[in-house]
């Protein structure tokens, strides 16, 4: 082998080493910034047996015969920023964050609450969701982080008794503390636009007609991984919890929920 050929395959293992040395300090700089948000995150989450302070001149224009602790805290959060519209909480999980509605679906994928930027992302309502009318179905996209924040525990409703461990889903807005019961889990994909009698759940968010959202309730229902026994009427608002699945090419994990009376 002649001194070129040395020469070529030192200059490949310098590339190497370097490309590896950049990825491992990648790697730990997002696990940085993930316990970073964690830690942050855990500063502000909700609970129901928080204490909230007798200081209500900090809250203007608040009364507090209607609101419970946790619109008091979302109130508080939105001051710092007006895109966070809700908080979703699944009791005993990690699943417990500020929901965020951006102009598009692009920018909380790589954004925490703060608006900084994020590997984690935030969980965040789809941008075409309407409050005035309200839409049908509240669609919540969350990234499947792999260290196990924002909709990573999701997957877990895969078994049985993981969901009748935990069959509810808390979301507060300004003007309500609602529970919502889980109906439907299943996995799926995002499929084309061309692709043509496939069920795409993620088109349903403004539901304009009985007939549509009774169609998305059966599409749901038909597709859930085992039977909640729980079903919803037209009329009633529906909560659909999205993250991504790799059990096939661009997959896709789902749970819907109703809200409760």
């Amino acid at each position: 082998m002649n001194k070129s050929k040395y020469k070529i395959i030192y200059i490949l293992l310098i590339i190497l080493i370097i490309v590896s040395v950049l990825y491992i300090a990648k790697y730990y700089y997002d696990m940085l910034n993930s316990k970073k948000d964690s830690n942050s995150i855990n500063e502000v989450q909700v609970h129901e047996n928080e204490e909230i302070s007798t200081q209500n001149q900090e809250i203007p224009n608040i009364n507090l015969t209607n609101k419970t602790e946790r619109m008091l805290k979302l109130e508080e959060l939105q001051k710092e920023n007006s895109d966070i519209i809700g908080w979703l909480e699944i009791e005993n999980t990690s699943i417990n964050y500020p929901v965020l509605q951006g102009s598009d679906n692009d920018f909380y994928l790589r954004h925490n609450y703060k608006k900084e930027y994020s590997i984690n992302g935030s969980i965040f309502l789809d941008k075409d969701y309407s409050w005035s009318p309200p839409g049908s179905n509240l669609l919540i996209y969350g990234h499947n982080n792999k260290n196990h924040t924002m909709f990573q525990e999701l997957l877990k409703y895969t078994d049985i008794s993981f969901y009748e461990e935990h069959p509810i889903i808390k979301f507060t807005t300004n003007n309500e503390d609602a529970n919502f019961e889980i109906i439907a889990v299943f996995k799926s994909k995002v499929y084309y636009k061309s692709e043509k009698n496939v069920f795409k759940y993620y088109y349903f968010i403004n539901g304009k007609t009985e007939d549509e959202y009774n169609q998305f309730v059966q599409n749901v229902k038909n597709a859930s991984l085992y039977d909640t026994g729980k079903t919803a009427k037209y009329g009633e608002q529906l909560i659909t919890l999205s993250t991504c699945s790799y059990h096939t090419t661009d997959g896709r994990f789902v749970v819907v929920a109703k809200k409760q009376a």
